[in-house]
């Protein structure tokens, strides 16, 4: 809670005037309430300037933070450890929890309010939602992955002249992905949805040309899942719009891209059209995911669409807008941390 009145110093000077006023033969009443206090504060005032000039002090509020230095550090450390090494059957570290840690290791009790506080200002630890990774994930084989086969591909690529290609597949619902937002204390906004499970999928790729190094944003819509047959028929559009045969593309182990037979035969009648694989479970890699994280979840975030027509149109508008905006689609090449020259 703020001082109404100031700082400390200006709050001693307040109550030596108070009590000098009534020193000067002031009735207590109409100081207590020029100065807007209660006589019973300007009484207690007096008692206090009796037993010395430092009574009169403002002594400081607030926390006091009761953890040394090296403690934090400590703590710090055992934080990291994660909330399962200290009992909990989860992942979740909460300011009660941490509360807990703190009370079992220093002998220290804090309300938990207070621990966010401390957290954030003395430790620089923020409330985070963590991102799922699955347990099925080679660690090592994504990063020999990064390491030697990324650049293998990149260098056969450039050398005959042809586009990268970063494809992948998405949907969107009618019913909105949901998003904080902003509004007054205790009025929780309302989204008036479809309770439907209305979609549209698409298909998407961002191209890097081995000639000119530019960048381009291609995608499809489709009114139904993505199969094999959309997948071919996207690859021949692409070639159309691309104005090449030279194709290399990358994609994860789908049933519907070079596992399906029909995308086989076709790939098998075009030798310029070389397919890659990404790594399982390594969807980081793709700079594409990005493309349909920041359409969902950051710019449609909350779309309560009247119905799929008025659905494809609001995604198209920010497809478009991502096309003409080279420096975001490089900007999502950079979050993979692949090592390609843009």
């Amino acid at each position: 809670m703020t001082r109404p009145f100031g700082t400390a110093a200006e709050l001693e000077q307040r109550r030596r005037r108070a009590v000098d006023a009534v020193n000067r033969g002031e009735m207590p009443s109409v100081v207590a309430r020029l100065f807007g206090v209660k006589p019973s504060s300007l009484y207690r005032w007096r008692r206090m300037a009796l037993a010395g000039s430092a009574a009169l002090k403002a002594k400081p509020s607030g926390p006091k933070f009761r953890l040394a230095d090296e403690q934090l550090h400590e703590l710090e450390k055992l934080l990291l450890q994660g909330a399962k090494a200290h009992g909990w059957p989860n992942e979740l570290w909460t300011t009660a929890r941490v509360a807990q840690v703190i009370r079992r290791h220093f002998g220290v009790s804090y309300h938990h309010d207070h621990v966010g506080r401390f957290l954030r200002q003395r430790l620089g630890w923020t409330p985070q939602k963590p991102a799922r990774r699955a347990r099925e994930r080679d660690e090592e084989g994504i990063q020999r992955w990064k390491r030697a086969e990324f650049p293998r591909i990149v260098k056969e690529t450039f050398a005959r002249g042809a586009h990268l290609i970063f494809l992948d597949e998405s949907g969107f619902f009618l019913n909105p992905s949901v998003r904080r937002t902003w509004s007054p204390s205790g009025q929780t906004p309302i989204l008036d949805a479809w309770d439907r499970r209305d979609r549209l999928s698409a298909i998407s790729s961002l191209s890097v040309s081995s000639v000119s190094h530019r960048l381009g944003l291609q995608f499809r819509l489709l009114p139904h899942n993505v199969r094999a047959d959309d997948v071919v028929a996207y690859l021949r559009e692409l070639k159309q719009c691309l104005g090449t045969k030279k194709l290399t593309i990358l994609w994860d182990g789908s049933r519907v891209h070079d596992r399906a037979g029909v995308v086989k035969s076709y790939l098998a009648r075009y030798p310029d059209m070389v397919s890659e694989r990404l790594p399982a479970y390594a969807p980081e890699l793709n700079p594409d995911e990005l493309v349909w994280s920041w359409t969902k979840y950051g710019r449609l975030s909350n779309l309560a669409a009247m119905d799929t027509d008025a659905l494809a149109e609001a995604v198209i508008d920010e497809l478009l807008y991502l096309h003409q905006h080279k420096d975001l689609l490089a900007s999502f090449i950079h979050k993979t941390a692949l090592p390609l020259r843009i």
